[in-house]
C-alpha cells in the first residue's frame, strides 16, 4: 500500500512536469524533468517485476542513485547564479560518478545497499540547496517565491536529504531491527513532500485568467 502510494506522487509529478513543454520561456532543467521522472517510474515498476520473479532489485538502485544524484546535481548547476559555484558542482558531480562506480564495483559491490555514495549524495545535495536558498536571501530585489519554480525543487530536495540522511546512511544496519517499519513510514512522508513540492515548482508558473462579466 505504501509503495502504490510513493509510486501514484511519481506520476503525478511526472504528468504535471508534462506542463513544462506547453509554456513560453520554460528554463531547459524543467524540460529535462519529466525524462527524469518517466526514468524514474521505469526503475520503479522494473523493481516491482524484479521482486515478483525473486530478482534482487539493489544493484538497479546502486546504479539509479547515482544517476538521479547526478540529476539532482544538474537542476542546482542550472538554478545556482555564482559562476564559482557552478564550477564547484560540475567538478563535484563527475568525482561523484567515478566513487559511485567504484563502490558499487570494488567497495560495496553489488550485492548490498551503496550506503556511502548514497549518504554523500544527500549530503552533497543538502549543501548546495543551502548554498541556493543564501543566493536567493542575497537578492535586493522583491522575489515572488510562490511562483519560483526552483524554490519549490530546493525546499523539497532540502527537507527530503537533510531528513533521510542519516537513515539511508545506516540502511544497511537499520533494516534488521524492528524499527524498520518505522523508517519505511517515515521515508514515505519525506516522499510525500518532495514529489508534492516538484509538483508545485512544475504548476506553479500557470497562470489563471480571472473572467469578468
Amino acid at each position: 500500500m505504501r509503495y502504490n502510494i510513493y509510486l501514484i506522487l511519481i506520476i503525478i509529478s511526472f504528468l504535471s512536469s508534462l506542463t513544462a513543454y506547453f509554456q513560453k520561456n520554460v528554463q531547459p532543467y524543467l524540460r529535462l524533468f519529466p525524462i527524469f521522472l518517466f526514468l524514474t517510474i521505469v526503475v520503479e515498476l522494473f523493481a516491482i517485476w524484479l521482486a515478483g520473479h525473486s530478482g534482487p532489485s539493489t544493484t538497479l538502485y546502486n546504479f539509479f542513485s547515482v544517476v538521479e544524484f547526478l540529476f539532482y546535481m544538474y537542476v542546482l548547476r542550472e538554478i545556482i547564479r555564482s559562476k564559482k559555484a557552478k564550477r564547484i558542482i560540475f567538478h563535484t558531480a563527475w568525482v561523484y560518478a567515478l566513487l559511485g562506480v567504484a563502490n558499487i564495483l570494488f567497495i560495496q559491490k553489488f550485492v548490498s545497499f551503496n550506503s556511502i555514495t548514497y549518504a554523500l549524495g544527500c549530503l552533497l545535495i543538502s549543501i548546495f540547496c543551502i548554498y541556493f536558498f543564501f543566493e536567493l536571501f542575497q537578492v535586493t530585489g522583491s522575489v515572488n517565491l510562490i511562483r519560483l519554480p526552483a524554490f519549490w525543487i530546493c525546499a523539497g530536495l532540502l527537507f527530503y536529504y537533510t531528513c533521510s540522511f542519516p537513515l539511508w546512511g545506516l540502511a544497511n544496519f537499520l533494516r534488521k531491527m524492528p524499527i524498520a517499519r518505522n523508517i519505511q513510514f517515515i521515508l514515505l512522508l519525506l516522499n510525500v513532500f518532495l514529489y508534492s513540492s516538484f509538483t508545485i515548482a512544475f504548476l506553479c508558473r500557470i497562470r489563471v485568467r480571472n473572467s469578468t462579466s
